[in-house]
This record gives structure tokens, C-alpha cells and sequence, in this order.
């Protein structure tokens, strides 16, 4: 992964953007990264797994969750406004 200054990022942005097209670039300001540019395609690739990734930990809560008697009949009600039956009713 390649690193610019700010400045040089500024100076060289169409250059740039084009080595962002093959890796990522680090920014950096006062020796700190920064930013980070990468392509468009790179960007969308990393959303997915982000999706991904969130899918599964959905889908573990609720395989967990129905193992512990979780309907979802009971999960409405959780979620409603109304009060949930008192016991024995």
C-alpha cells in the first residue's frame, strides 16, 4: 500500500487516483494516516463483506435465539407497544 503526504496528494491527485485504481493510498497529515483512497470497485467489494458479515452475525442471534424458544409470535410482542398477557392468561 502506497503512502502521500496531503500535500502531495493535493500537488499529484490525478496520479493519485490512478494508483488507487491497482492499491490502496494512505494520506498522511502531520505523520498520522489520515484518509485512505481506493477504487470504487475496492470500496464496494469491502460494503459487501460488510453485508455479509452482518447477515451472519443476524443469522446466529436468531438460530440462537429460536434454540432458547424465540417465536415469532414472541418477538412481535416484545416489539409492540401493548403489554405483554399477564401469566396464566
Amino acid at each position: 500500500m502506497r503512502s502521500v503526504s496531503a500535500t502531495e496528494a493535493k500537488q499529484n491527485l490525478a496520479a493519485v487516483l490512478d494508483t488507487a485504481q491497482r492499491e490502496p493510498v494512505v494520506i498522511r497529515r502531520h505523520d498520522r494516516d489520515v484518509a485512505v483512497i481506493l477504487s470504487a470497485e475496492e470500496y464496494e467489494r469491502l460494503r459487501a463483506l460488510r453485508v455479509a458479515e452482518f447477515q451472519r452475525f443476524c443469522d446466529q442471534v436468531a438460530e440462537k435465539a429460536a434454540a432458547r424458544g424465540m417465536t415469532p409470535e414472541i418477538l412481535e410482542q416484545l416489539l409492540s407497544d401493548e403489554d405483554p398477557p399477564a401469566p396464566g392468561h
